[in-house]
């Protein structure tokens, strides 16, 4: 029974950063493009960049930017080049293999002599056929590979061909002999590895082991060889039978037919080829496909050549002539070599790889690396092209995936569809060419402006500063009192009942009275007319304060619209003339919309002008600029002037003001700047008007804005 309970358990862990996360939403993207979108009011470059950088979300999902996926491409390919050595790696290899074959071999003649020794003479008599018979297999062997046909090998020959007439003595002599010249032959042996490797093809080794280990390594090295071009070869041509070499020769006349034609302008017919020898070539769909991957495959090799020196790489060259054995074949692959040249320019993808660690690679492990090598070149190429084209689609996801993991994987898939996902949200739709965002966007957007602001509120501790003031009408708070005629109904039920209980005491029914009711307090809210107006001068980007004073402007009338719906809000804009923004036009505002000067007496008129059209008694003008007023009106000259400093331009904002204080609009000054000048003139204007001053920066204007508006929007009364 308690296995239902304790069936499933679930354990908790801190986040390290590998855990899987579902992917991104919409949501997470246009959060993460507002901020740039609201700086240039351009939703190409917004997403542009975005692309660029990668998107975050809140609860860290994440998907990496282009520039992210390069970074890790370009380290993971330096961290190859830092550890690994190509000049002499393989060589190396191949000659510490070769070396510990003829040790193997050494090894195994001292052993047999040794045995030989140690065997006593009714042993001897025993074994004195079957030994017989292995020095003469051996003898004949070794002779005929060498060539080494002297005197006294033909009467150790022959005297083991005698087999049963041969003492004990006479057999160790014999057996000395043959491990003198094994050894002989070992130590003269050329110090090329081409040489050695020709030479041990024609020895007869006494040791099994080490003449198996020298198989499997003339078997790897051939495999290797055939598979730079034919990725579907899976035995070397030694291990071949008769009718499996005549097949590849065969597929090798039909590739060069094929190719042939193609150099002449012909279309050759690729499926039947494919159809006859398909196997040699998996995963290739077309002849493009095959001269591709033969291409990377021989530049694998040539990359390896590369970073050898002239005389390894001679050494290289020769063992990969001698590993092909066939004569025949080795021709028509030198055609073949000079068809893919003539299709495909080895120098177009050549790429030389500068390694300059200290571990070494066998032959198949330095080709597997010079190919990752190269696709690492190519899909940094792609990312190059998505980032230049802005196209994605450019990006092979699946290679994506092979070379560096499957978070990266993701991460492109993800980027891929951004403009699907905010498409099926409804955040953006197709006008003519252009992508642009729809009015649910704008929204959205003035949402996040609103909730920077207010999570800087809440960790920065700004409060309300609520004054004491209770009454009807407005919202419910979560205070109550008791029921007097006239309140609204808005019970509270908890107290209601424990003020019945208290008053008659525990028992049922509970039985209410009129002084048993307790009601919630609420309070009262009024309404109010603003006018932002918003410092739209050049210095207000240089100064970098246009995208911040943007942001509240898009906030503040997100905050209006969704919780005092009944406020009118107006939004002018100021530089070398004043004019109103719709808030639709808000979200398009730019840089470019900046102009010189401040005309700030324009800006107060044009706001007195709109409040004017409203009755009630709460209006304000709330103004944010980084500089006192520079343009002024003047009518001799039929129009607006600028200069600075300008005392017309002062006095025509100052009088502005007072009308406006005339008229009971407060003007609220938010200064992003603060030398002695404009603390001088902002001074001036808050005793005409009474209005307040503020002194912010541009991270801190949004908190210090609508915790303003809010205090003079809210208050209780009784």
């Amino acid at each position: 029974m308690l296995e239902r309970f304790f069936r499933r358990r679930y354990g908790y862990s801190r986040w390290d950063g590998t855990q899987q996360l579902e992917g991104l939403d919409a949501d997470d993207i246009l959060k993460a493009l507002s901020d740039d979108y609201l700086e240039n009011g351009n939703l190409q470059q917004a997403m542009k960049r975005l692309m660029q950088e990668g998107v975050r979300g809140e609860d860290g999902r994440r998907a990496m930017g282009l520039r992210e996926l390069m970074d890790r491409l370009r380290r993971q390919r330096n961290e190859m080049l830092n550890r690994y050595n190509m000049a002499s790696g393989v060589m190396d290899d191949l000659r510490q293999k070769l070396d510990e074959i003829k040790q193997m071999e050494r090894s195994g003649i001292q052993q047999r002599l040794e045995r030989q020794g140690a065997e006593s003479p009714a042993e001897e008599q025993q074994s004195n056929g079957q030994q017989g018979e292995g020095m003469q297999q051996s003898s004949e062997g070794e002779q005929s590979g060498a060539g080494q046909q002297g005197e006294e090998g033909q009467q150790s020959s022959e005297g083991e061909q005698s087999g049963d007439g041969l003492s004990p003595e006479q057999k160790r002599r014999m057996l000395e002999a043959i491990a003198k010249r094994k050894l002989d032959y070992l130590d003269s042996l050329p110090k090329d590895i081409p040489g050695q490797m020709k030479k041990l093809s024609e020895y007869d080794f006494m040791d099994a082991q080490a003449r198996q280990k020298f198989q499997e390594l003339m078997d790897s090295l051939q495999q290797q060889m055939m598979q730079q071009f034919f990725q579907g070869m899976q035995q070397s041509l030694r291990s071949m039978s008769q009718e499996d070499v005549t097949r590849l020769r065969e597929m090798i006349r039909d590739l060069n037919k094929m190719l042939r034609e193609r150099r002449e302008g012909h279309e050759p017919d690729f499926d039947s080829f494919m159809q006859k020898h398909g196997q040699y070539f998996p995963g290739v769909n077309s002849l493009d496909d095959l001269i591709e991957q033969m291409q990377m495959q021989s530049a694998a090799m040539q990359g390896i050549l590369d970073n050898l020196s002239p005389e390894q790489r001679e050494e290289l060259q020769q063992l990969s002539d001698q590993l092909l054995g066939d004569d025949r074949i080795r021709v028509d692959m030198m055609e073949m070599f000079a068809h893919l040249e003539a299709l495909a320019p080895m120098d177009d993808i050549r790429t030389r790889f500068p390694f300059r660690g200290n571990e070494t690679l066998p032959l198949n492990e330095a080709l597997r690396m010079m190919g990752r090598m190269q696709q690492m070149e190519g899909l940094e190429d792609e990312l190059q092209e998505a980032r230049r084209l802005d196209d994605l689609e450019a990006i092979d996801s699946q290679k994506v995936k092979e070379l560096l993991g499957d978070e990266e994987y993701q991460s492109v898939e993800q980027l891929k569809e951004l403009m699907k996902m905010l498409e099926e949200a409804g955040y953006i739709e197709k006008r003519g060419n252009r992508w642009e965002l729809t009015a649910r966007a704008i929204r959205k957007i003035g949402q996040k402006a609103l909730q920077d602001i207010f999570n800087k509120l809440k960790r920065d501790g700004f409060g309300r500063h609520v004054v004491p003031y209770r009454g009807t009408g407005g919202d419910r708070t979560d205070e109550s009192k008791p029921y007097q005629f006239g309140d609204p109904f808005l019970l509270d039920l908890e107290k209601t009942m424990m003020n019945a209980v208290t008053r008659q005491g525990a028992g049922t029914p509970v039985r209410l009275t009129q002084d048993d009711f307790e009601v919630y307090r609420t309070e009262y809210s009024t309404q109010s007319s603003t006018v932002l107006m918003i410092d739209m001068s050049l210095s207000m980007v240089y100064n970098g304060c246009q995208q911040a004073a943007k942001k509240v402007a898009i906030a503040l009338e997100s905050l209006i619209r969704s919780q005092f719906p009944r406020d009118n809000l107006y939004v002018v804009g100021f530089s070398f003339v004043a004019r109103e923004y719709k808030p639709h036009e808000l979200i398009e505002l730019s840089r470019y919309d900046n102009d010189r000067g401040t005309n700030m007496a324009h800006g107060l008129m044009l706001a007195r002008q709109l409040l004017a059209r409203h009755r009630g008694v709460n209006k304000q003008i709330i103004m944010i600029t980084d500089g006192g007023p520079t343009v002024w009106y003047e009518e001799r000259y039929g129009g607006w002037q600028f200069a600075f400093p300008s005392p017309y331009a002062e006095q025509q904002t100052l009088l502005e003001a007072q009308r406006c204080t005339r008229e009971g609009i407060t003007i609220n000054t938010f200064m992003l700047y603060d030398d002695d000048y404009m603390i001088a003139f902002v001074n001036q204007l808050s005793q005409i008007n009474r209005g307040r001053t503020f002194y912010a920066d541009r991270d801190n204007l949004g908190e210090y804005l609508l915790v303003d508006y809010l205090n003079s929007k809210r208050k209780f009364v009784h």
